[in-house]
């Protein structure tokens, strides 16, 4: 079985080889070979998943070695595979819904020139992101890390004829470099600690290490994860990262990348556990970017940055669960699975109502789409449902999870992190039913446009891959939930603790489904009751700055480009005043000496007569002065 390892990575980036090595003949065929070899991933997963349930618990991990990297002494990197059991869940997501979202994008992407290199830029970042959560040490892991963030940046900017879209693509690929910073800074300290980067050494002996190397450690992978997780303070890309094709925002800002440092932080467990301090940061990141991009998202009538900010929030709760601790990891595991289906379903749902409206983003220009759209509608709907936390669906069992461990932390702290989970519920709710309703129901706003649309339903390429992951949206939490399933397939990586609870879990539902029904209803009051104006009103003063996205840019702009030209500014002053001025400053001088020693050799024997007569006089003169002395 362990020979089946390095095809999960190897299909797809022989896709993503023949695809952009392979020219335009390809153009007709390739997006079938794109979606065949992701697909090919899928079933090898699959295949290595029912391996696994046949073994023992304490004998599901698998090992492949394919060769030694950079064997230098005490310096040994390997090219080598886990699969554990946590290993395993992102392979299946990342394959299953990266499969899916290739389907979608035969229809979606159907009438662009270029969709070949597309197919190729998805086979590429599906076999990077498996080579990151497959690695059975960090520098592997950096490696997969960094070629996420370079498909991110080719998928983002596809549309490069776009000035939107290149900045956008520039944006990310320059914010998620102070993030891989972090992680690179985080493995010299791992190997100067350890004496080694592979997980088992690392994890295994971190209890062994002090608490202030495991804290600057754990503060580094933090750093990391914030920039790929698009986490306060790095989240600053993700809303103009909406510029790249829809199902790149499915498949990267759903279901795979983004979730890629609340894999790290999990595998880290061992480091975080042994480092209150970097832990409680983790905590906190999660908690302020679950508000945060909560109300960015109540502000924006873009679809597809409304649901990016709800994408900043929900990861959020994942990040906030990982900082728990072993009470929380195997519940953010889960929340990011079902988060994958729906998320990935409103995204995917999302591109289908542009996809009938003339690739129209804005929402105030919809309206009544349901009528039109009815397949959109009913997968959009049960996503919707499912984010919002509905009773029965995916997003009830894994979100109420975190809410209840968040309240388990204990102390004055448990009852903050239980307030924050439950108003970021309530803001969810409100904001998600915004989009339902400004969307599918209403007066057709749409009608009397210049340019006016004819919304259609979607073809069957793109709703058969929408139904199946509303399937995951109804039915994942609840399969996960039965007998803790979930958390006992991953305890053997996490290890699981109950948490205890101040509150019975019975309160806690209770008040989640309060807080979901006064999101609903507030969204309600307002924009279902009341027609949505064509133009946004003024609004308060947090509305105008979330439509800014709560002034991140500005901040950014004033805290660190500024300061960052200033620096520039002086660093050139000083080059060319100091450095070169030294340098040219020297060689002037040694010019001007030369010029004028020059001008006494100038060829007339007198001169030369009265050189030497002059010389011949200061010598005679001082033997006359020393004899006198």
């Amino acid at each position: 079985m362990e020979s089946l390892i390095g095809l999960l990575v190897g299909f797809p980036l022989l896709g993503a080889a023949v695809l952009l090595c392979g020219g335009r003949k390809l153009d007709r065929s390739g997006h079938w070979l794109g979606v065949l070899l992701s697909g090919a991933s899928f079933v090898t997963g699959a295949v290595l998943f029912a391996g696994m349930l046949g073994r023992p618990t304490d004998q599901r991990a698998l090992h492949q070695h394919l060769f030694s990297w950079v064997p230098v002494e005490s310096f040994q990197a390997d090219v080598a595979f886990q699969l554990d059991q946590l290993a395993m869940t992102f392979v299946l997501l990342i394959t299953g819904v990266g499969t899916l979202i290739h389907i979608y994008s035969v229809g979606y992407m159907e009438h662009d020139v270029d969709r070949r290199r597309f197919f190729g830029y998805l086979n590429l970042f599906l076999a990077a992101m498996l080579l990151l959560v497959l690695a059975d040490n960090y520098l592997l892991l950096y490696v997969g890390w960094e070629g996420v963030g370079l498909a991110s940046y080719l998928l983002i900017g596809f549309w490069q004829f776009k000035p939107s879209a290149a900045v956008a693509a520039k944006k990310a690929f320059l914010v998620n470099r102070v993030g891989d910073a972090g992680l690179a800074i985080a493995i010299f300290l791992m190997f100067t600690t350890f004496g080694s980067f592979t997980f088992a050494p690392v994890l295994g002996n971190a209890t062994d290490a002090s608490e202030g190397k495991l804290t600057a450690i754990g503060l580094m992978l933090l750093l990391a994860a914030c920039g790929k997780s698009a986490q306060v303070p790095l989240q600053s890309w993700l809303g103009d990262a909406m510029e790249g094709p829809t199902p790149v925002s499915a498949l990267i800002h759903a279901a795979t990348m983004v979730t890629a440092g609340v894999y790290l932080i999990t595998r880290s467990g061992a480091i975080f556990n042994g480092a209150p301090d970097a832990q409680t940061a983790v905590v906190v990141v999660g908690a302020v970017t679950l508000i945060f991009g909560a109300i960015v998202g109540c502000a924006k009538d873009d679809i597809k940055k409304a649901l990016a900010g709800s994408t900043m929030s929900q990861i959020g709760y994942m990040v906030l669960a990982a900082g728990l601790g072993p009470i929380g990891y195997a519940f953010a595991i889960m929340h990011l699975v079902t988060h994958g289906f729906f998320k990935a379903g409103l995204f995917l749902g999302a591109g289908s109502v542009m996809h009938g409206m003339n690739d129209e983003v804005d929402m105030r220009k919809y309206g009544g789409l349901r009528k039109y759209m009815p397949v959109t509608f009913v997968t959009f709907g049960l996503g919707y449902l499912a984010i919002i936390g509905f009773p029965g669906l995916s997003g009830f069992f894994s979100k109420d999870q975190i809410i209840e461990a968040a309240f388990a932390k204990g102390g004055t702290q448990g009852w903050i992190l239980g307030a924050v989970t439950l108003v970021g519920a309530a803001i969810t709710a409100y904001y998600m039913t915004r989009v339902m309703l400004m969307t599918f129901f209403g007066e057709e706003r749409w009608k009397g446009q210049e340019n006016e649309p004819h919304p259609h339903e979607s073809p069957k390429v793109m709703t058969v891959p929408m139904i199946v992951l509303a399937f995951g949206s109804v039915f994942a939490g609840g399969l996960f939930k039965a007998g803790e399933s979930f958390v006992h397939w991953l305890e053997p990586v996490t290890q699981f603790e109950h948490g205890h609870s101040p509150l019975p879990a019975s309160a806690v539902t209770g008040m989640t489904i309060v807080a979901l029904l006064l999101g609903v209803a507030g969204a309600w009051l307002q924009y279902g009751r009341r027609p949505v104006p064509s133009v946004a009103p003024r609004g308060s003063l947090l509305t105008r700055a979330a439509r800014r996205d709560l002034l991140q840019d500005d901040f950014n702009h004033v805290a660190l480009v500024k300061p960052g030209e200033y620096l520039t500014r002086g660093l050139v002053y000083g080059d060319n005043k100091v450095v070169d001025g030294a340098v040219n400053g020297t060689a002037a001088a040694f010019g001007g000496l030369s010029g004028r020693t020059r001008r006494v050799q100038n060829g007339f024997v007198r001169s030369y007569a009265v050189s030497m007569f002059g010389g011949a006089a200061i010598l005679v003169a001082a033997t006359l002065l020393m004899r006198a002395v």
